[in-house]
């Protein structure tokens, strides 16, 4: 589900967005805000040669942490450049402020990389209409699958209207302004209180795709509650769940007995999921077909194609 306002086609945009769920978030952005993107991704993925000349393929550009060591963090003054230089051409640049990812549903402080870039675009090119649009991820269970999210693109926000009397004040405003904007777009938990608030949320059955009603619930301290709980998985779906498996046996173990369990942070379960299904699951199917063609003929082989996509809608839609 995606809900956003008029994203300028015409200006230069900056997306803001929180950060749940490693490169899928990117791709979300990318397959619906309607402008073709290029996204500040952390240097961490680029270290192999061959991956960084795939991401800057699509348009990924590397930014350092401290974390990836102070001698590394001069280098991104050029990625900086980089990105007020497309800017000032009218382009669409994706960061995601908080600066890592993470399940926890709350926003977090926001770093001061982005506000760097809007300052430095500004300064630089003082006439560039710069649009600011923040952006609210909203998973039922990021880890798990089947998955929903919604995406929710706040108003754009001219950049210019949020500057204060200098350097730091202005910072101070973008930060405060952009993250929120975030916290309205999203389900955003209190740090205090916050396993507690999470699992009374839980409890009350919530449904996180709509953080507007579950902001609002904790706002009035539970009491405007209006929520179905969801229906736990019955037999039927059960059964799907199980024919699912059986027709994909083969990269369903790869995955659940060789990547899963090597994955150390959850919120890149779903990324390598999703990269299983886009490259195992075809040549799995690719081979079955082969094979069900060699002994039984066209007969066998399309039933099973059929028998796999009518399955993969139930065990996604039900």
């Amino acid at each position: 589900m995606v809900k956003q306002g008029v994203i300028p086609k015409d200006k230069p945009i900056l997306f803001l967005a929180n950060h749940q769920n490693a490169l899928l978030d990117a791709l979300l952005i990318a397959t619906t805000s309607g402008r073709y993107a290029y996204f500040l991704t952390r240097a961490g993925v680029f270290k192999n040669p061959m991956v960084s000349k795939v991401l800057h393929t699509l348009r990924m550009l590397p930014v350092y942490r401290i974390r990836d060591g102070w001698s590394n963090i001069t280098q991104n003054n050029a990625i900086f450049n980089r990105c007020t230089g497309l800017l000032h051409k009218g382009e669409a640049v994706t960061i995601f402020p908080e600066g890592s990812h993470s399940l926890v549903r709350t926003v977090r402080p926001l770093s001061k990389g982005f506000t760097r870039i809007i300052l430095e675009t500004l300064e630089k090119h003082p006439h560039t209409d710069l649009q600011l649009v923040p952006i609210g991820f909203n998973f039922k269970k990021a880890e798990g699958f089947p998955d929903e999210v919604s995406i929710y693109y706040g108003e754009p926000i001219a950049a210019k209207a949020v500057l204060g009397a200098d350097k730091n004040t202005s910072a101070a405003n973008l930060k405060e302004r952009i993250h929120s904007e975030i916290s309205q777009l999203t389900t955003h938990i209190p740090a205090q209180d916050y396993e507690a608030t999470l699992k009374r949320l839980e409890a009350l059955g919530v449904n996180f795709l709509y953080p507007k009603a579950v902001n609002t619930c904790m706002a009035t301290n539970f009491s405007n509650v209006s929520f179905k709980k969801e229906k736990p998985l019955g037999p039927l779906k059960k059964w799907i769940n199980i024919l699912f498996i059986c027709t994909i046996i083969g990269p369903y173990l790869i995955w659940n007995r060789m990547v899963k369990p090597k994955i150390v942070e959850i919120e890149f379960r779903s990324t390598f999921r999703f990269a299983m299904a886009v490259t195992l699951v075809p040549l799995w199917l690719i081979l079955m077909g082969s094979v069900l063609f060699f002994m039984f003929g066209w007969g066998v082989t399309l039933l099973y194609v059929l028998l796999f996509l009518i399955l993969t809608l139930l065990r996604v839609k039900t």
